[in-house]
C-alpha cells in the first residue's frame, strides 16, 4: 500500500479538501484514497505487459526478453500505444458520429425541441466541402452537411475531408507520408488488426498507423462534433459564469450533468427553463433549478449558456458529498463507476441515459434526440421528485466559487482581434513577432488523482504567464484555471509579464483563454492554422512558437490528442507517468519507443511527444522550444523588459500625477 497523503496532497482547491475532510468524517472512500490504497503495476504502467492473446499474459523485465510468441518489447510497447490511442479516437469520434446523426434529424424536423442555431457558421462550413448554399434552407443545407460528415466514418478509401482544413504544407507531408485517414471508423480498425497477435510487429510501422488513426478523430470526429455543436446550439462567446462547488444551492433542486454530449446536456437546460417544470419544482418546495456541470459537459454548457461548472473531473464524488444534489445526469466517458455506492451514503440518484453506458444499481432513463424535450422534462421531474428526500443534516456545500468567462471559440478569438468587418489573426501574430507575446501554450487535459488535484495544471499555467506566454485552455484544465480565477479579464494581471499584459488590456481579454471542452482542441488546430496563413510565423503549424501540454493526464483520449498535435506538427508534454516509461535500470533498449515518439516523429512530423513528470521541467521545456521557434524564425530575441504597460494604463497612471511630473513623463522635459 501506498503511504497516505495528507488532505492538502490531494487537491490545491479548498473547496475539494472541504469536501475530503467531510469523506474522512463519514468513513468514505474516493478516487483519492483509493489512489493511495492501490499500487500501481510497475510492469504495466511501463507498458512491458503484453496480454493480448492467450499465451500470456507476457511480462518482460529482462534484457532481450521476449514474448512467447517471440515479441520484443518495443513491439509490445508500440502495440500497447497503438491500442490506447484507437481507444481514444473511438470514443472522441463516437461522439462526433451521434452529433452528426443529431444534425441530420434536426434538419429532417425528427428531433424534438432542436434547431439551428447558427445559421452563419453552418453555411461557412458547408462552402468548405463545396456543399451549395446559395437559394437554400438551413435544413437543406444541415442535411447535405449531415450526410457529408456521416459519410466520414465508414468511407473505405480516400481522404476525410475535414483535414482539408489544415495548411497546404501539412496536407502535402500527410500525403508524403501516407497517414492521411481514409475513414474514420477503417483507421481505428486496421489499429486493432495491426496490433493483434501475429500481425504488424515493426514498432515505427505500428506507430505510424497510430498517428493516423489519431488523425481520424483530431481532423475528423472531434472536428465533426465541434462544428456541430456550434450550428446546433450556438458557436461560443465569452460568457459571464462561475466554477466550483459553490454553485449548488441549498434551497433549490440540485442537478449535476455529467459527461461529455451536449446533446442531452442542452436539452436539459432548455427544460429546465421551462414554466412548467418550474412550477413543478417550486410546489415541491424548492425556490428553483439549479443545474451544473462536471467535466466537459461542464465546459459545454458553460460556454454557451452561461450555466455554472460544479467542477472538474475530481469533482464528480466531491459534489454528491454536498448531500445537496438530487441527481447527477451522465452520459458517456470519464464517469466514475464508484458514484452509485457513494450516492447511497445520500439521496443522490445517478441516472444513466446513454444506450452506451449503464451502472450497475443507476437509474438509466434512456435519451432519445427524437423524444428529447419528452425526456429531459421526465429527468427533471425525477430530481425534483427526490427533493423531498435531502437530509438536511447531510447537506455541506462549500462557499467557494469564482467567476469565469469562456467562450473563446476560434472565430470568437479572429472577430475580438479585429472587430466585425477585419477580424484577423494578424495582431495575434504581430504579438508575437515583436515579441510582446513570447509564445502559445495549450494546456489542455484530465485530472490525475495520484497528482495533486489541478497544482500541476496551475503551476505551469502561472509560470508561463509570468513569461509572456498566451495560455489557451479546454476540458478539466480550463475548469482548474476558472477556479483558480484566471479566467477574467483583470484576474491575475500583476503576475502577467508586462507585454502579454499590453496585449490583454488593449484587446479586453483575460491571460487565459478557455476555448472549450476535450473534443474542441480541433478548435485549437483552428487557430494555429489561422495563424500560420496568417503569414509571418512561417506556413505550417509546426513552425510557430507554440506548445501543448497535458499536466494531469489519465485517459486514453488524451493520447489520442497528443498523436494527432503532434502529427499536426506540435510539440506535446505529457505530466506524470509515461504509459510506456520501461524500466532502464533493468532493461537497457526499454526506452526505444519513448524515443520513437520523440526524436522519430519530430522527424517524420515536425512534432513530437515527451513525458516530463517534474513541472518546473515542463516548463523549462516549454520555454526553450518556444525561444527556439523564434529564433528558427528570425525573430528577435524575447526580452522581458522590452514592453511596458499598455497605452489605457499608462493614461491611467498618468491621470494621477501632478501636472508637472505628468508634463515630464509625456515629452521628456521638466516643467518651465
Amino acid at each position: 500500500m501506498a503511504k497516505k497523503r495528507e488532505i492538502n496532497d490531494y487537491s490545491t482547491d479548498p473547496a475539494a479538501q472541504q469536501m475530503l475532510i467531510r469523506a474522512e468524517e463519514l468513513g468514505i472512500g474516493t478516487a483519492f484514497t483509493r489512489a493511495d490504497n492501490m499500487v500501481p503495476c510497475n510492469i504495466g504502467g511501463a507498458g512491458m505487459c503484453c496480454k493480448q492473446c492467450g499465451m500470456g499474459p507476457c511480462r518482460l523485465t529482462k534484457n532481450g526478453e521476449v514474448g512467447v510468441c517471440g515479441a520484443t518489447l518495443d513491439t509490445i510497447q508500440a502495440r500497447n500505444l497503438t491500442r490506447a490511442i484507437a481507444a481514444g479516437s473511438a470514443a472522441h469520434s463516437d461522439h462526433g458520429r451521434d452529433m452528426a446523426f443529431l444534425l441530420k434529424a434536426t434538419a429532417n424536423g425528427e428531433a424534438e425541441g432542436y434547431s439551428i442555431r447558427d445559421v452563419a457558421k453552418l453555411r461557412t462550413v458547408a462552402s468548405k466541402y463545396d456543399i451549395k448554399i446559395e437559394g437554400r434552407s438551413p435544413e437543406e443545407i444541415a442535411a447535405d452537411l449531415a450526410d457529408h460528415y456521416i459519410a466520414q466514418f465508414g468511407q473505405q478509401q480516400g481522404e476525410i475531408l475535414p483535414a482539408i482544413r489544415a495548411p497546404k504544407k501539412r496536407q502535402q507531408l500527410w500525403r508524403e507520408q501516407k497517414i492521411w485517414p481514409r475513414g474514420v471508423d477503417r483507421e481505428v480498425v486496421e489499429a486493432l488488426h495491426r496490433t493483434h497477435i501475429g500481425d504488424d510487429q515493426d514498432p515505427a510501422h505500428i506507430l505510424n498507423h497510430a498517428v493516423r488513426t489519431s488523425l481520424a478523430d483530431g481532423w475528423g470526429g472531434s472536428m465533426i462534433a465541434t462544428d456541430i455543436s456550434d450550428i446546433l446550439f450556438g458557436t461560443p462567446a465569452p460568457i459571464l459564469g462561475q466554477a466550483n462547488l459553490g454553485v449548488i444551492k441549498e434551497d433549490m433542486v440540485n442537478i449535476v450533468v455529467h459527461g461529455h454530449e451536449p446533446s442531452m446536456s442542452e436539452m436539459l437546460v432548455a427544460a429546465s427553463q421551462s414554466p412548467d417544470i418550474l412550477e413543478y419544482a417550486r410546489a415541491a418546495g424548492a425556490k428553483g433549478i439549479q443545474l451544473s456541470g462536471i467535466c466537459c459537459t461542464a465546459n459545454e454548457i458553460l460556454m454557451r449558456q452561461g450555466i455554472p461548472a460544479a467542477g472538474n473531473f475530481l469533482h464528480q464524488e466531491l459534489s454528491i458529498m454536498t448531500g445537496a444534489v438530487e441527481a447527477m445526469v451522465v452520459d458517456v466517458q470519464c464517469i466514475m463507476q464508484a458514484l452509485v455506492g457513494l450516492a447511497q451514503n445520500f439521496h443522490t440518484k445517478i441516472i444513466t441515459t446513454s444506450p452506451k453506458v449503464r451502472i450497475k444499481g443507476a437509474t438509466h432513463i434512456e435519451f432519445d434526440e427524437h423524444k428529447a424535450l419528452t425526456i429531459a422534462k421526465e429527468i427533471l421531474k425525477t430530481a425534483i421528485d427526490n427533493f423531498a428526500n435531502r437530509d438536511q443534516g447531510k447537506t455541506r456545500i462549500p462557499q467557494i466559487k469564482e467567476d469565469v468567462i469562456p467562450g473563446f471559440s476560434h472565430e470568437y478569438i479572429n472577430y475580438m482581434l479585429g472587430g466585425s468587418y477585419r477580424a484577423s489573426f494578424r495582431p495575434l501574430n504581430d504579438a508575437i513577432m515583436t515579441g510582446r507575446i513570447r509564445g502559445v501554450a495549450a494546456i489542455v487535459g484530465c485530472n490525475n488523482p495520484r497528482s495533486s488535484q489541478d497544482y500541476l495544471h496551475n503551476k505551469v499555467v502561472k509560470e508561463l504567464l509570468k513569461q509572456d506566454v498566451l495560455v489557451v485552455q479546454t476540458g478539466c484544465g480550463a475548469i482548474a484555471a476558472g477556479k483558480l480565477g484566471l479566467l477574467l479579464g483583470e484576474a491575475g494581471l500583476s503576475e502577467v509579464g508586462n507585454g502579454l499584459r499590453e496585449v490583454c488590456e488593449t484587446v479586453g481579454i483575460p491571460p487565459v483563454l478557455h476555448m472549450g471542452s476535450c473534443v474542441d482542441n480541433t478548435r485549437i488546430l483552428t487557430v494555429l492554422t489561422q495563424m500560420a496563413e496568417e503569414g509571418g510565423l512561417g506556413d505550417d503549424i509546426d513552425q510557430i512558437p507554440a506548445v501543448g501540454l497535458a499536466p494531469e493526464w489519465m485517459s486514453e483520449k488524451a493520447l489520442a490528442i497528443a498523436a494527432y498535435c503532434v502529427a499536426s506538427g506540435a510539440y506535446v508534454i505529457f505530466g506524470g507517468a509515461s504509459p510506456i516509461s520501461g524500466m532502464p535500470d533493468r532493461v537497457s533498449d526499454s526506452d526505444a519507443v519513448l524515443k520513437y515518439i520523440s526524436e522519430g516523429w519530430e522527424k517524420l512530423y515536425g512534432g513530437k511527444l515527451e513525458f516530463i513528470p517534474d513541472p518546473q521541467k515542463m516548463i523549462e521545456a516549454t520555454l526553450a522550444h518556444i525561444d527556439k521557434k523564434r529564433a528558427a524564425l528570425g525573430l528577435p530575441e524575447y526580452d522581458p523588459n522590452r514592453f511596458g504597460r499598455s497605452g489605457d494604463a499608462k493614461m491611467r497612471e498618468l491621470e494621477a500625477l501632478p501636472l508637472a511630473t505628468k508634463r515630464e513623463a509625456i515629452y521628456g522635459v521638466a516643467a518651465d
